[in-house]
């Protein structure tokens, strides 16, 4: 199913080992979820598309880097950090959330897959104590205006990318208003994620909301 459907996302293309170690999530998640509700279970049997696809398309929008470093903020039971850092073994993902059982299932699978790269925190956003990051990733956690305050401050001012550091915000919706009260010194783009997955009814009204720091573009940017 991974390596089909990899064909959709631009660029994306599968190991045999990226695809293994994907097609092993749903009856990971289906283990943990029997002792604990970390993924909710009305929508399991579109596990794949609802949440692996779905955190997958951040990486046909943005590779990352060897050595970069990337943020996940209320990752929940690991998405979109676990399959991002299948797809890339190389940066290191530091996973966080404020409830201990379900860091507790992130630690158990990321172990479970060998996956040396993820680092599972269990924090408060705003308590999270970590040296600089490329980019903070979350899965509408909350309003983007209220999460860019405690996001940015972790966002290192040495951009490594092609796009400059900043926050990539998984949201459906109509996020017009939202993105509205953005402060201005932000800028803020919205990307439909049914350009990446079309014909997919659950992606109609998914987007990916970029922001970054309207200065952070002008600053020299020093390529791994």
């Amino acid at each position: 199913m991974f390596r089909a459907g990899a064909e959709v996302f631009a660029g994306l293309n599968l190991s045999e080992k990226e695809a293994e170690l994907l097609a092993q999530l749903k009856p990971l998640y289906l283990e943990w979820n029997a002792k604990i509700n970390v993924v909710s279970r009305k929508d399991f049997d579109a596990f794949e598309e609802r949440h692996v696809l779905h955190s997958m398309c951040l990486a046909s929008f943005q590779r990352f880097r060897p050595g970069a470093r990337i943020l996940d903020v209320g990752t929940g039971g690991g998405f979109p950090g676990i399959p991002l850092a299948i797809l890339h073994p190389k940066a290191t993902f530091i996973l966080c959330d404020s409830i201990g059982k379900k860091i507790m299932v992130v630690r158990a699978v990321a172990a479970a897959l060998g996956l040396k790269n993820v680092q599972a925190v269990q924090s408060r956003a705003e308590s999270l104590s970590i040296e600089p990051v490329d980019f903070v990733i979350s899965r509408a956690v909350t309003r983007l205006n209220q999460f860019i305050p405690f996001a940015a401050h972790h966002l290192s001012p040495h951009s490594a990318h092609e796009r400059g550091n900043g926050i990539l915000y998984l949201k459906g919706g109509d996020l017009t208003e939202e993105l509205s009260e953005v402060q201005h010194d932000w800028c803020v783009e919205q990307f439909p994620i049914q350009n990446i997955l079309p014909g997919s009814p659950f992606f109609e009204t998914k987007s990916i909301v970029y922001a970054q720091l309207k200065n952070e573009g002008k600053k020299e940017r020093s390529l791994r």
